[in-house]
């Protein structure tokens, strides 16, 4: 039976960190994760956990630490956010090209520069390509949730590769919502224990790890890895519905929010997903047929089944929390864009860049897409696809 509790996002991520018990933490603080490896290393301290808790001098060193406790067949984890993502870059690609089933949760915040503490997720579409399977979190509960499946995902034979698990920075990490709990006994039976086949201290298999790789087998152990990402789609199928049948809470690669019979849609990802919600029902109770996809699976993406569940929509607008400042719109953007062409799917799209530097995003601006999207939908035109949502007149030139 789950357990009722009112924590912040970091504290729920810690929590569920206390039940898998992983083998090895090893974290450096910075805003807004600081809290998670701090919550951590109290359960360290008061004996609730036996795991070796590494307190190292930069996130380099955190990746790097985690890396050789995975790689000697330890289970790992670790947390970070923005600068400190960037400042791991080398080791991010080192730990999915090794293919290290690590967890590491991202506190989403801006990338400097400007120095900015706040929410976006530049940090998390900076690395999006790295190798690493991306789960976002709306709230609180979806954050814990993910991190209960996380490593049964990653640690599948058929997959093999790291998970990095996201939210939204203050937004979630520090507010305080209600939750649900599994007990300790009930996760750690859920997450099970760690055996990989190859790991450094093995005496019965001697093996190294990291070797030099050029042009003989490079591009081979490059395609291994995109065929494990595409692996990983059914493996994250398989794993919440047993987590469903676990505790009822029901995930899939998206959320249909209002979406069968909706004519006007938004996709997004993290806790903007929450205002939207709230925007479409505002808008149902008025007549207005609208709806919300939201994307909890970035990595690997779902293009066959974003296409189908956009297919039958009058206009789309895809909401984007970073700018990839490419002239042609967000990540999120391109990738829903390329599932629509490569379908065959022509509905016409349109994308926001929002929320920068932890720009607050109300309910008013949400409303203001689907206004533009009703008129996208009767006239069939989009003057510029490339759009700002919330940004202060006259002062971005």
């Amino acid at each position: 039976m789950s357990i009722r509790e009112r924590l912040s996002g970091n504290e729920a991520v810690a929590t569920a960190m206390k039940q898998i018990n992983p083998d090895v933490v090893a974290a450096f603080p910075i805003t807004p994760s600081t809290e998670i490896p701090q919550y951590f290393s109290t359960f360290v301290a008061n004996g609730s956990v036996d795991t070796e808790f590494v307190a190292v001098e930069s996130e380099h060193s955190a990746m790097s630490a985690c890396i050789g406790a995975q790689a000697a067949g330890a289970r790992a984890m670790t947390a970070t956010s923005a600068n400190g993502l960037s400042l791991m870059w080398e080791m991010i690609y080192i730990a999915s090209s090794l293919r290290l089933p690590m967890v590491m949760n991202l506190v989403n915040r801006a990338v400097s520069g400007p120095l900015n503490i706040h929410n976006d997720h530049s940090d998390a579409m900076g690395v999006r390509d790295s190798g690493w399977i991306m789960l976002f979190s709306e709230n609180n509960q979806e954050a814990y949730d993910n991190n209960l499946m996380a490593h049964r995902i990653a640690e599948h034979k058929d997959v093999q590769l790291p998970v990095m698990i996201c939210q939204d920075g203050f937004i979630t990490s520090h507010s305080i919502e209600n939750i649900e709990l599994e007990d300790d006994e009930t996760v750690k039976k859920f997450v099970g224990e760690y055996h990989p086949e190859h790991y450094l201290l093995n005496r019965k298999e001697p093996i190294a790890v990291g070797p030099l790789d050029l042009q003989g087998y490079l591009f081979e152990h490059k395609t291994q890895q995109a065929n494990a990402m595409r692996n990983a789609k059914k493996v994250i199928e398989e794993v919440s519905k047993d987590f469903e049948k676990l505790t009822g809470r029901k995930y899939s690669f998206f959320e249909e929010y209002k979406l069968d019979d909706a004519e006007i849609a938004i996709v997004c990802m993290n806790s903007t997903a929450g205002t939207t919600k709230f925007v479409v029902d505002e808008l149902r109770s008025k007549g207005v047929k609208a709806g919300l996809l939201k994307i909890r699976m970035f990595r690997p993406f779902p293009t066959v089944e974003v296409a189908k569940a956009l297919s039958h929509l009058k206009a789309v607008a895809v909401l984007d929390k970073s700018d990839s400042l490419n002239g042609a719109g967000g990540a999120l953007y391109e990738d829903v864009v390329s599932s629509m062409y490569v379908a065959g799917n022509n509905v016409p799209m349109v994308n926001y860049v929002y929320g920068i530097g932890g720009r607050d995003t109300k309910s008013d601006d949400i409303e203001s897409v689907y206004t533009d999207l009703q008129e996208i939908a009767k006239t069939g035109k989009i003057d510029n696809p490339y759009r700002y949502l919330g940004l202060r007149k006259g002062d971005a030139k």
